[in-house]
Order: structure tokens, then C-alpha cells, then sequence
């Protein structure tokens, strides 16, 4: 999933070439030491979770769930300590393809289950339990509720930003984070093994601070 987030930060890249070209700053920079302790809000805006999976064993196939909401709780003295709190809203999620998309909110048939979210899904949600930091990287263990079930999971994490949002003013910071899970764990299990019970995530996440 990596590779299609690249994508887009290259096609972002290559916009802001001509900037660049006349020595323009980007407002954010991997520095740590523009990390400032308090609590930051998740910009909905541009928060993103991609998640991937196998398509019949042909190819790989891919999603996107935006609009994610939540906070960080951080203090760069003590990052063990810092707390993070998201949720993901499911029936927003979006693909490259409308019936798809349709697919996986659509109800049940004749009033059964749906075959993945349904119409009116409730939101996942994430609290972290756990967080062991390295640098500018972390493993952050928590709970995450998705179909109305909860499990434990961990996520590779990566600070890869901060500074002043120059449209807003407020102090930014940019993390990327990635895991994989089972979506039979939660209770999703159509079409299995046929799409594939792992599904990769990949999440990229601006919070503001409050």
C-alpha cells in the first residue's frame, strides 16, 4: 500500500516542482524538535487509511476510508506516554469502482446480512493501549473496533513531519503508520478465501494542535 501512497506524494511533489525550484521551503520538516507537547486534532481533511486486498489471487486491489477523526496526546519528553484516540468513518469508504463501492455498503439480501459493511455502518474506532518509541518511529498497540468487534492491534508508526500550516497557522504534525489484519476476526467474511482474509493497512494522518 506504500506504493500507492508514493504515487501520490510524487504527483504532489511534482506540483509544487516550480516552489521548490525558486527555494521555497515546504512548512513541514522531519525535525522532531518542532514537536511541541499537547493535544492535536486529526485534520479530517487530509487523513487518510488505504487498505489493500488480494483479488482471486490475480492482483492486489485497493481502498481508501477518509474524513478520519480523532486525537494525539504527545509530549516529545516522554513519547511512551503518548495517547492516540481515531475513528474511522466505514461508510465513507470509496474505491476506483462505483458498484464496488455500492457492494460494500450495500444490505443484505432479502434481509440478511450484508456481504461486507452495509448500508449504515457504524464507525471503526482506535485507542491506543500501548506505545513503544524509537527515534522517529514507534510500534503503537491499542483496540480496534470494527464490525462491532474488538481486537488488539499494532501498528508500525513513522513521524514524518512538522511545522506551521501556512493557511491555518496551526502546528502540524504528520505521522504514517501501517499493520495488517484479518478480517475474519471481525466478523467479515465473504467471498473468503477467495479475497483474502489479510487485508494491509496504511494510514497517513495530520494532527492539528488544539
Amino acid at each position: 500500500m506504500r506504493k500507492t501512497l508514493a504515487i501520490l506524494a510524487f504527483a504532489a511533489a511534482a506540483a509544487a516542482t516550480p516552489l521548490i525550484g525558486q527555494g521555497v521551503q515546504l512548512p513541514g520538516q522531519k525535525d522532531a524538535s518542532r514537536v511541541t507537547a499537547g493535544v492535536y486534532k486529526a485534520d479530517p481533511g487530509h487523513s487518510l487509511i488505504g487498505w489493500e486486498v488480494n483479488h482471486f489471487g490475480f492482483n492486489d486491489y485497493y481502498g481508501l476510508f477518509g474524513d478520519v477523526a480523532g486525537t494525539l496526546t504527545i509530549d516529545p519528553a516522554n513519547l511512551n506516554a503518548a495517547k492516540v484516540d481515531v475513528t474511522i468513518p466505514v461508510g465513507k469508504v470509496t474505491t476506483a469502482s462505483a458498484g464496488l463501492t455500492s457492494h460494500l455498503l450495500r444490505a443484505g439480501k432479502d434481509g440478511g446480512k450484508p456481504d461486507f459493511f452495509g448500508p449504515n455502518p457504524a464507525d471503526a474506532r482506535f485507542v491506543s493501549t500501548k506505545v513503544v518509541a524509537s527515534g522517529t518511529t514507534a510500534k503503537i498497540t491499542g483496540d480496534l473496533t470494527l464490525n462491532g468487534i474488538t481486537k488488539p492491534v499494532t501498528f508500525d508508526a513513522e513521524f514524518t513531519g512538522a511545522g506551521a500550516n501556512p493557511f491555518n497557522k496551526k502546528l502540524t504534525v504528520g505521522f504514517e503508520a501501517e499493520t495488517s489484519i484479518k478480517r475474519s476476526d471481525f466478523g467479515i467474511n465473504y467471498a473468503l478465501p477467495m479475497v483474502s482474509d489479510e487485508v494491509e493497512l496504511d494510514i497517513s494522518v495530520a494532527f492539528e494542535k488544539q
